[in-house]
């Protein structure tokens, strides 16, 4: 990108890419401070250019004395009225104090623990001072504020990451000189047609304007160029990671039985969910690569209808399919599920988890490789070693989050270029799902079945506990059952274990002397967890005391209370797949978040909670209100890290959606020569995320 080996028009290399620059080429960084911006992950001049302030200090926006308020952060062009008077505290600490005026009053300066003060602000002298304003017995005063003096002009001032040893300033001074290396002319990875349709600045000028704008347009109109830029490269770079990492595939599935299985339902499917299943059986049956499809629904939506769907047409084909879950009791779940669903047919259900006798395993596995099970349900045991299958023709991972991208692997491996059908109950924003799934076909369920009654959700205060609690116990009484999520805990506290059991322990005693309560966190072991999430399924506990273990968790159709504790703790989306637990069945269900947050903000988010059930409604509001956080549960590690990019500016997403769709449309492949540095972009933008380049 910057300085990418330029060619002149005779082949021959004009610069050398900054890129290969030693920092410590740089006036005044010798080989202590190069080691420093290492840390910063700074170690060539093109990283220096690229690291970008994390704010700004605008210091054109000038204030008069009289004009500030307490507590306010402003920038002031004064004139110091005194020398620097030093005085020296306990632990050899100093604490330095001036008072500078304008025309209409004067103010005191106080800086901590900076001996060089005295020497850098000149008695007489006028200067810019941007900081913050508190106050004191003898009137208000400006504590430890960044300065210049006046001569340079009012500017908007860059603010880096810092670390001990290489302040704020050494970073910009080091800038300075990096951008002055910079060449009249740099090669620009976006071309000209792409910029001038979609209103961006030239690359150039976007850099110079990120480090040090003149005024907040030219701020904008730089970040606006650098931020799509580089979305559109992640954009574009997922998606030739999906477009080559399907080969092509031999299995030959030719007959849609997806209207005969439809046939078999006690139920008539949702208008999403057809086209969920037509989308997987157009892939199947009509595309030379395999599928590599997400399914994303809210909880409720019917994903597992449209898995079976798809899997009963492969099982009809004469082929066979692997569905993984993440949990035993999961996987027991689903193997129910299905069993019923194919009961009147003669598709062959299998399940094969670490739990069972090694006989059982050994019996299924046989079962496996002559072909005899058209479809498993298991957990990791489908991926070791010893099992093996006649013809796996699809393999389906339920809660997709939970699987690393090498036990997805591990399973296609056990066959020939298999489909994937992956499947997700965490709503995400489609355009932020486009990025992050970028490697996968999306089909969203975006409707709930009819006969699906929406959760009610309250919000409520710990002083109304009781009558929560009198609530559960009405519930329980007309047979029905509650989970209770017990707080969350924050540094300094009670951990989460010992909080639960604190929690259970007092609601035996106090509460629910008389109803049967049981206890799961995360710190158990996993056939304990399963132990105790198969009697609450099975109504041996009314009331299951939880952290959020149960977030993705067994389906019981009888529950129809959840507490969330400390309700604010969470993220929307969070709270919105531990609503997902109750509203499975028939009756009416409701969700009781409890919260003694007073602050506007607070209210604002949670009542978001109370006002929809739609998962996407609440995703796109998490998304503003606390950026992506959750949304990339382990998949995390397997972006590139950006640099500017925000993945919760909307915005930006679908700009460069529209713009990486207009590449793709104008240009055909990244490999075109004429983006060549584009590629180039996206190349080094992977590397640097820990992925290979993109061939």
């Amino acid at each position: 990108r910057i300085g990418c080996s330029e060619i002149n028009k005779n082949g021959g290399a004009v610069m050398t890419s900054l890129y290969k620059t030693p920092v410590s080429r740089l006036n005044g960084i010798g080989e202590k401070r190069a080691a420093l911006f290492a840390r910063l992950g700074i170690k060539s001049v093109g990283d220096l250019i690229n690291f970008y302030p994390r704010t700004y200090e605008d210091w054109s926006n000038i204030k008069h004395i009289n004009e500030l308020e307490y507590g306010e952060t402003a920038c002031i062009k004064a004139v110091v009225a005194t020398s620097v008077n030093d005085t020296r505290i306990s632990g050899g600490r100093i604490i330095s104090k001036t008072a500078v005026y304008d025309d209409t009053g004067s103010i005191q300066l106080v800086f901590f623990n900076n001996k060089y003060i005295s020497s850098m602000l000149r008695q007489g002298g006028e200067y810019f001072f941007y900081g913050k304003t508190s106050s004191d017995s003898y009137g208000m005063q400006m504590l430890s504020p960044t300065f210049a003096p006046a001569i340079k002009g009012t500017q908007i001032r860059p603010i880096y990451r810092q670390i001990a040893g290489l302040p704020s300033k050494s970073v910009e001074s080091a800038v300075r000189q990096a951008l002055s290396m910079l060449p009249s002319k740099i090669n620009d990875p976006l071309p000209d047609a792409v910029r001038e349709r979609f209103d961006l600045c030239p690359l150039r000028q976007a850099l110079f304007d990120i480090h040090f704008p003149k005024n907040c347009q030219q701020l904008e109109t730089a970040r606006k160029r650098l931020v799509t830029e580089e979305l559109v490269v992640l954009n574009l770079g997922m998606r030739n990671l999906r477009d080559h990492s399907r080969g092509v595939t031999s299995l030959k599935i030719t007959k849609d039985y997806s209207e005969e299985f439809e046939s078999l339902l006690p139920f008539t499917m949702t208008n999403a969910q057809k086209r969920a299943v037509s989308d997987c059986i157009n892939d199947i049956i009509n595309k030379s690569s395999p599928m590599n499809r997400l399914v994303q629904g809210d909880v409720g939506s019917g994903k597992t209808a449209v898995a079976a769907s798809v899997c009963y047409t492969v099982a009809k084909n004469g082929f066979q399919t692997a569905f993984m879950a993440p949990t035993e009791i999961l996987a027991r779940q689903h193997y129910k599920t299905f069993q019923r669903l194919f009961e009147n047919t003669d598709v062959k259900v299998g399940l094969l988890t670490g739990a069972l006798k090694e006989s059982k395993k050994k019996q299924i596995r046989k079962s496996l490789a002559d072909g005899s099970i058209d479809m498993v349900i298991g957990t990791h045991a489908l991926i070791t070693d010893k099992t093996e299958f006649k013809n796996l023709a699809l393999a389906v991972t339920d809660e997709q989050h939970r699987f690393g991208v090498a036990q997805r692997a591990k399973l296609l491996g056990k066959g020939n270029n298999p489909h994937l059908l992956v499947m997700s109950a965490t709503p995400i924003p489609r355009t932020l799902g486009l990025i992050i799934f970028g490697d996968l076909d999306i089909s969203i369920i975006d409707e709930l079945p009819p006969s699906r009654k929406p959760v009610k959700t309250v919000l409520r205060t710990s002083a109304m506990r009781g009558g929560v609690y009198d609530f559960i116990r009405s519930e329980v009484k007309h047979g029905r059952q509650a989970y209770i999520v017990c707080p969350l805990v924050e540094e300094g506290e009670l951990d989460d274990v010992a909080s639960a059991e604190e929690y259970a322990a007092d609601l035996m005693l106090r509460e629910f002397p008389d109803i049967a309560v049981g206890i799961v966190h995360g710190q158990m072991k996993p056939d304990e967890k399963d132990e105790v999430m198969r009697k609450f399924a099975e109504n041996e506990y009314s009331v299951l005391v939880a952290t959020t273990v149960i977030e993705v968790g067994v389906d019981v159709p009888n529950a129809t209370v959840i507490v969330i504790e400390n309700a604010e703790r969470f993220g929307l989306s969070q709270l919105h797949q531990l609503r997902g637990r109750v509203g499975r069945g028939s009756s009416q269900s409701y969700c009781i978040l409890i919260s003694d947050k007073g602050s506007r903000t607070t209210r604002e988010r949670l009542e978001v909670m109370c006002s929809t059930n739609n998962g996407f409604v609440i995703a796109d509001e998490d998304l503003k209100m606390r950026g992506p956080g959750d949304f990339f549960g382990h998949r995390q590690h397997g972006l590139p890290q950006m640099s500017i990019a925000d993945f919760a500016d909307t915005k930006s997403l679908e700009l460069s959606q529209k713009i990486a769709d207009y590449i793709m449309n104008r240009y055909g492949d990244i490999r075109n020569d004429e983006i060549r540095l584009l590629k180039a972009e996206i190349d080094r933008l992977f590397d640097r995320g820990g992925q290979n380049a993109l061939n």
